[in-house]
């Protein structure tokens, strides 16, 4: 097995186990384990757990943002690009194996003790933010909805997560047109 084909299997079975699990209830043992890749290969593409944990976030925030960006670009330009990311929300919410957003899980889990993944987590709310502020500059909305924006979405997410429904992306929804749309 070359080191990128090992790298591909490291990361799909270390993200679906820090997701579903929990990335302190997952030892490299039960990575390596689910990748099929050896101990040995294991710590030469990844030397610790952290730089898995942050090459985990850094490939699932493009694939995030990217799917976000295919769903949202379909619609038509305006407001209603920006109240698709709130369908886009929902419709994530309603994916079997979701388990809330894993930036904020793992900030949870280890923001306050490993600061790459601090950085990584930063890096995507920041990227999520400078979006939703460029589709709200297109719509020809106020920049001063974008921060009441972003934490409609942030809540979404977690109140998804929590409830175990996706309504929230639905409350989220409303709140982001009346924000829209007030003088």
């Amino acid at each position: 097995m070359d080191l990128a084909e090992a790298e591909a299997r490291l990361l799909d079975a270390a993200e679906a186990l820090f997701y579903e699990r929990g990335v302190q209830a997952v030892g490299m043992d039960q990575v390596r384990a689910a990748s099929g890749v050896s101990l040995k290969r294991l710590y030469q593409v990844f030397p610790s757990k952290s730089e898995l944990v942050r090459a985990c976030l850094d490939r699932r925030d493009l694939r995030w943002r990217a799917r976000l960006a295919a769903h949202v670009e379909a619609r038509p330009e305006g407001v209603e690009r920006v109240l698709a990311v709130y369908d886009w929300l929902y419709e994530w919410f309603t994916e079997p194996d979701f388990r809330g957003c894993a930036f904020i899980n793992a900030y949870g889990e280890l923001g306050a003790v490993d600061p790459a993944v601090a950085d990584a987590v930063r890096a995507h709310k920041s990227a999520f933010h400078a979006y939703l502020a460029g589709l709200v500059a297109s719509a020809g909305g106020p920049e001063r909805v974008v921060g009441p924006l972003v934490l409609l979405a942030e809540g979404a997410m977690t109140a998804a997560a929590i409830s175990g429904s996706p309504e929230p992306a639905r409350q989220a929804r409303s709140g982001a047109r009346q924000l829209l749309a007030a003088p």
